[in-house]
């Protein structure tokens, strides 16, 4: 399975957001990793600015190169804004979904849930990170996987809820009510210049 293994805190300073989790690199070292980090750097060009903002989004959401390329094309396709969609179609992946819900601390843990087959989606056992929910799918802990101790600890510090989400804690499972508008997705995304990179 096709994924980044590298070093979290690396991936941090670069973007300056700890977008893997926290990070206390972050606070150590306010500045980019590398020989030259420290030293002056010059003014980005447009093409630099542009590559930084598909690379911070293909990090935050774990996904990697052709299939982030695949989700464009995918994205263009459909009617309305293409970044909007493309950022659309990055919230309604599995793993991402089963993170929002809380079942787990970060989107790599979640995705680890899913591929360990803990995840079921309206009642079927799946084990595919970037499978495409549909609004109304319901998404579950596995029966015999509700006592894992990476789900209890994780809902015990539960906190986010977002609109486009259903949670019943009664029997640990969630809804995908809607796709979410751009305004409610918290992440800080340029997909404006994901969508200028592309165009090129």
């Amino acid at each position: 399975m096709a994924r980044y293994t590298g070093p979290k805190s690396k991936i941090a300073r670069r973007f300056n957001d700890p977008i893997l989790g926290a990070s206390k690199a972050l606070a150590k070292k306010a500045y980019p990793p590398g020989q030259h980090g420290r030293g002056r750097r010059r003014k980005q060009s447009e093409y630099a600015v542009q590559l930084m903002a598909k690379q911070k989004a293909k990090y935050t959401y774990g996904v990697l190169e052709r299939q982030f390329s695949n989700l464009f094309k995918k994205a263009a396709r459909q009617s309305g804004i293409t970044g909007e969609n493309l950022l659309k179609l990055l919230e309604a992946r599995l793993d991402n979904v089963v993170y929002r819900l809380g079942l787990a601390p970060t989107r790599r843990a979640a995705r680890q849930l899913v591929s360990h087959r803990h995840i079921t989606v309206n009642g079927t056992i799946v084990n595919i990170p970037s499978y495409t929910l549909k609004p109304g799918d319901v998404v579950a802990v596995k029966a015999k996987s509700q006592n894992a101790e990476v789900i209890v600890n994780s809902l015990a510090s539960r906190s986010n809820q977002y609109s486009w989400l259903e949670w019943d804690e009664t029997i640990l499972a969630g809804k995908f009510v809607m796709n979410p508008d751009r305004s409610e997705i918290p992440e800080n995304i340029e997909e404006q210049l994901i969508v200028e990179l592309y165009s090129k």
